[in-house]
């Protein structure tokens, strides 16, 4: 792989149990961390099924499975389901803006409660600050943090990012005390509003996997694409 006579290397990692299927193993393809990642080729990867995690920029190669499928949402054509309409009357009093990417002590108390809750054994569940920043912050990705509040109190945040053709939701966390309020769903479709908004053909949403319950809720966006075949197409859901 190369990008204007910028030779990209890639990278395997070991091979580890899967976190969503049991008994199937997970390895991804890293680009190489020293490379001088410029928006173009951001812009290009993300296009092409990889996401990012901090400065790392990744795509699964697992040795005996392919059921990680990159997902979208084309913008302009998405139309909400009844339940998603629901959940949007549910936050008519949740206010949204967009922030910079910093670190923020009521930010990271969030991400901290979060990941207590939801994913206490997790690796991401750590106490140290610059772990966190190091996760949502980037050289290369212009991203925003959409910030939810209810009676002026944090709820919940979304990390953006945008690049060419797209919006992209790399990660969303919230308090899990609103829960009933689906700020997961909620986020997504701001997002999707934010897209239309903007003239961005598409939302990303990450990797969709159809047998993992964890991952189970991409497929209520409709219509939703997939990078099947190294082309996006259609998902019949």
């Amino acid at each position: 792989m190369s990008s204007s006579h910028n030779p990209i290397r890639l990278f395997e990692t070991v091979i580890d149990d899967c976190p969503y299927l049991n008994g199937q193993q997970s390895a991804s393809i890293l680009v190489d961390p020293d490379h001088n990642v410029e928006t173009a080729l951001f812009s290009m990867l993300s296009r092409s099924g990889f996401r990012r995690s901090g400065n790392m920029l990744y795509a699964p190669k697992c040795p005996t499975c392919n059921a990680c499928v990159s997902v979208r949402i084309p913008a302009v054509r998405f139309k909400p389901s009844r339940s998603q309409r629901r959940v949007w009357k549910k936050n008519s009093n949740t206010k949204v803006t967009l922030e910079e990417v910093r670190y923020e002590e009521k930010h990271f108390e969030l991400y901290l409660k979060y990941q207590r809750h939801r994913h206490s054994d997790s690796s991401m569940c750590d106490d140290n600050p610059e772990k966190y920043i190091g996760f949502i912050e980037s050289n290369y990705a212009s991203s925003k943090l959409l910030c939810m509040h209810l009676d002026e109190q944090l709820i919940g945040i979304c990390v953006l990012d945008q690049f060419e053709g797209g919006l992209s939701a790399v990660y969303t966390f919230f308090d899990p005390q609103y829960s009933h309020l689906s700020l997961g769903t909620y986020a997504i479709l701001y997002t999707v509003k934010l897209a239309r908004l903007h003239d961005i053909p598409f939302v990303y949403l990450g990797y969709w996997i159809d047998q993992s319950q964890k991952m189970d809720y991409k497929r209520n966006f409709k219509p939703l694409q997939g990078y099947v075949d190294k082309k996006w197409q259609e998902l019949e859901l």
